[in-house]
């Protein structure tokens, strides 16, 4: 299903995402890895058993770029020209390898676009859950989106 176009938001509106991603040690390297991140927290099994942690943490860009890319399908696939920026973005509790993360989403504001006529901005709030319902991460998105074409 494609996303919504701007016009089909709402203040308030809210998205409990279907898709759910259990997260994996490889998934874990292989981001570090590719964004060269060589922190031994998370790519150091050894190290990371000195911490207070125990284990590895996952990398927390990769939580929040995967807590957003879960909220796509529902809301931006297909409809959205750009993010345009993040804020208030918090990590409460740790997420490892063996997590199962959700997302839900709030749409918190929505205006037209002053510089660009058919385009709007949707100010988006995700929240990033783990299996026991605890929240792993939280942020405000703005994202540059497509009104309908024949709006």
């Amino acid at each position: 299903m494609p996303g919504l176009w701007f016009e089909q938001f709402t203040v308030g509106q809210r998205f409990v995402h279907e898709v759910r991603r259990t997260v994996t040690d490889a998934d874990n390297i292989l981001f570090s890895a590719l964004t060269y991140n060589p922190a031994a927290i998370h790519i150091d099994h050894a190290y990371a058993a000195t911490t207070e942690f125990g284990r590895p943490l996952m990398n927390s860009l990769f939580t929040l770029g995967l807590v957003i890319g879960l909220s796509v399908q529902d809301t931006t696939f297909g409809t959205t020209i750009a993010n345009l920026g993040m804020e208030d973005t918090s990590f409460p509790k740790p997420v490892f390898s063996g997590d199962t993360i959700r997302a839900e989403t709030e749409v918190k504001a929505i205006r037209p676009s002053k510089s660009r006529p058919g385009q709007g901005i949707v100010t988006f709030e995700h929240v990033g859950l783990n299996q026991r319902d605890e929240i792993v991460l939280c942020t405000t998105r703005a994202a540059l989106m497509m009104a309908r074409p024949d709006a």
